[in-house]
This record gives C-alpha cells, structure tokens and sequence, in this order.
C-alpha cells in the first residue's frame, strides 16, 4: 500500500492540515480541502505506424470555492494521478494566495513529449479535449501549458472546444497572441519568479544589483527567469538542464543564450557537471525543472541563502526541514511561480472583455501584484512566527476555507 504522507498529494495535504490548525479551521472543512472535488482518467488512443498505442489521460479538478478551476495540462511519461492531483491542489492554494478568482486543476496524459511529432501530439491533445470538454469551459474549467505543452497545443485545444462548444477564447489560456493569446503570458512564470527574487532579497536587505544566481532548468520557466533576473541587475552566473550546465562567474548573458534549445548546444562558455550547479557558492538558487530535484540525496550540498521554488514541489519535505535548519531562506512554489496563473488570469479577462493589453501594462500589473503578494506571505510569516511556505498556505488555506463556508456547502 501506497504511504500517503509521502506522495505528492500527501505532502501537499500536511500544509493543508497544518495550516487549519494554526488558524482552527473546523476538521471537516480541512477533511474538504484534502480531497478533489472531481477526478477523470480516460484512455487515449493513438495511432502508431500501423498499430494504436493507448496512452492515459487526466483530469483532477481540486476546489471551485472561489471560482472555475484553472490549471495547466503536462505531457510527461511520469505523469500519474496522484501527481495530477497534488498539482491541482497547489493550483488551488496558488490562486488562493495571489487572490485571483480561481478554483484549482491540473491535466497530464502519461508520454514523453519529445517522442511525439506534430501531428501526433495534436492527436493526442484534440482527443484529451474531446474525451474532458463535459466539464471544461471559461467558467468551469480553464487550462494551460505546463510541462510538454506549449501555445501550439493550447491552440489545437481551443480549436477543437470551438468546433464542439462554440466560440470561446477564454476556454483556455497561454495561446499564441495570434489566436487570442496576451503579451506577456508566455514570460509570466519566469517573470514572476525573478520578481519575487527581487523582493525577497530586498526584504532580507541583500543588495539586488550584482546578487549571484544558479538557475536549473531552461526550460519556459528557467529561461526567462533568467531573462528577467538579468533585467532587474541580477547576475546570473550558472545554467542546466538534462543536457549539460553552463558556469560563469561574470555573468551569463542571456540574451546571448536564449534561444538555444539545450544548454550542451551553448558554445564559447565553461561547461561543468549537471549536478554541481546545486552546489554552487551563490546568493539565490531557482529550482525550475523537475519535482523533487532537492532531496535528502543531496540537499547537503547546497551552499546558497535563497531558493525560490521556480518549479512545482522541487524540494521534498525532509531536505525543506534540513535546510531551514540550516538558515536558508525557501521562498514556496505557490508563491514563487505563480506568476503563470496571474498571467493566465489576465489572459482570460482580456478574453471575456475582448480587449487587449499593451505588454507594458501586462508587466508592470504582473509585478505589483506578484510583490504585494510576496509582502502578504512575509507579514504573515512574522505575524505566526514561521516559515514562508507555512505562511503561504495559512494565507491560502484560511481564504479558501472562508469561500467554502460562505457559500453554504455546510448547509
């Protein structure tokens, strides 16, 4: 039998219930919150050379307490539905903590990306729309790319709900700016990440200007991450993803390097192994590749005083503990990347109003709120006495838990 306490929705769930206990949240609304509202697996087949491959599709839809769920969709061979569901419970405390009226969600289909071609992963991406488009909408359930998804994909999907539903952008969210997309959506995860970068150091009074940062992962999230650090004076001196890392003690310029698609591709920099990037001597570590990528294997080697959580649940609970323990500041993932989904809102209101923001306005929206917001889980943090992720899901959870009862579900 499965531990529940350590899967990924377990682990979600401890900050849930402990947050209800700092704040004397009622057991059963906690027992509410700890469990999906709706589950959907369906079976995707897929035409292979002569023959069908039949791949498995998700759907876990967590809380629409405070609004139509939204969420992304992954392509990934290690999607699994308890990860599906402890990504659309942090959907939830996410959209909850930067105060956007949403609900949690999240969507995968098991199989590997970059083993697809165009036409198959529109295959697969047209028949997870057609199999899920029951309980998707603008005002039901709302997606987005995640991990081995992207604009394209998110364009066939809007494509394939109008030929089923009727015109509706905002069915969807992240498209291509062609097709009813907004400026700024595609940057907003990263953005946001280096924003709550910028704030955290200025908070804890370290000079932002010059500051060294380590970021793993080039993927959407890590490449303009470092875009935007670079932008703000930050120096970001060490790269990776699967394919290599990149270090150099002056500063990347990313500009320079933006549009390689593998670090290994990258010429004329030093490169040194994956792994010793997380044990770089730098001031700010940003974790924005895998889920536990920090873990009791290795969180001894980390030598930085800041990470922020650029990806999804990148440390585990115990090396979270371990490095506490040892003075560094974690700055959450429903904290830190959630620059996306307050894209994404954006996105959707510009869709309903069919009106379109200039990508000055998109930024410089995405960086008060992503600031105030950060100031909201600081307080709060010094309010309860505790860490920035407990503080985080307090402020989430006691939100949350307010919709639920107020909307009379107990009656």
């Amino acid at each position: 039998m499965q531990n529940v306490a350590k899967s990924a929705f377990g682990e979600v769930n401890e900050k849930v219930r402990e947050a209800g206990d700092i704040l004397n949240i009622k057991p059963g609304v906690i027992d509410a919150l700890t469990h999906c509202e709706r589950e959907v697996v369906i079976s995707i087949p897929l035409r292979k050379d002569s023959d069908i491959r039949v791949l498995s599709g998700y759907r876990v839809q967590h809380s629409s307490a405070r609004g139509p769920r939204k969420g992304g969709i992954r392509f990934h061979q290690d999607v699994n539905l308890d990860e599906v569901r402890a990504l659309a419970s942090l959907m939830t405390w996410k959209t909850a903590l930067i105060d956007v009226p949403f609900g949690g969600a999240k969507g995968g289909v098991a199989v590997d990306s970059t083993s697809l071609t165009n036409i198959e992963k529109e295959e697969v991406i047209r028949r997870w729309t057609r199999s899920l488009v029951h309980v998707l909408g603008h005002h039901r359930d709302i997606p987005a790319p995640d991990m081995g998804t992207d604009a394209r994909t998110m364009a066939w999907l809007m494509d394939e709900f109008h030929r089923l539903e009727g015109f509706q952008p905002a069915c969807v969210t992240g498209k291509p700016v062609e097709l009813f997309g907004a400026l700024g959506r595609e940057e907003a995860t990263g953005r946001g990440v280096a924003q709550i970068t910028v704030a955290t150091l200025e908070q804890y009074e370290v000079k932002v200007k010059g500051a060294t940062v380590a970021i793993q992962g080039f993927g959407n999230v890590g490449r303009f991450a470092a875009l935007a650090c670079q932008e703000f004076g930050l120096k970001v001196v060490a790269l990776s993803d699967v394919s290599g890392a990149i270090f150099d003690k002056n500063g990347i310029d990313i500009k320079s390097v933006f549009h390689h698609k593998f670090i290994s591709e990258i010429n004329d920099v030093d490169h040194i192994p994956v792994d010793s990037l997380l044990s770089l001597d730098v001031d700010v570590l940003i974790p924005a590749a895998l889920g536990n990528a920090i873990n009791d294997s290795n969180y001894n080697v980390i030598q930085a005083d800041f990470i922020i959580e650029g990806a999804n649940q990148p440390i585990s609970l115990v090396a979270d503990l371990e490095l506490r323990a040892q003075g560094i500041v974690i700055v959450p993932d429903i904290l830190a990347n959630s620059g996306g989904v307050m894209g994404s809102y954006f996105e959707w209101t510009q869709n309903i109003q069919e009106y379109s923001w200039s990508l000055d306005k998109f930024r410089k929206e995405l960086d008060q709120r992503m600031e105030k917001a950060f100031s909201h889980v600081f307080k709060a943090s010094r309010k309860y006495n505790t860490d920035l992720r407990t503080a985080a899901f307090i402020l989430s959870v006691g939100r949350v838990a307010n919709a639920f009862e107020m909307r009379g579900v107990l009656v």
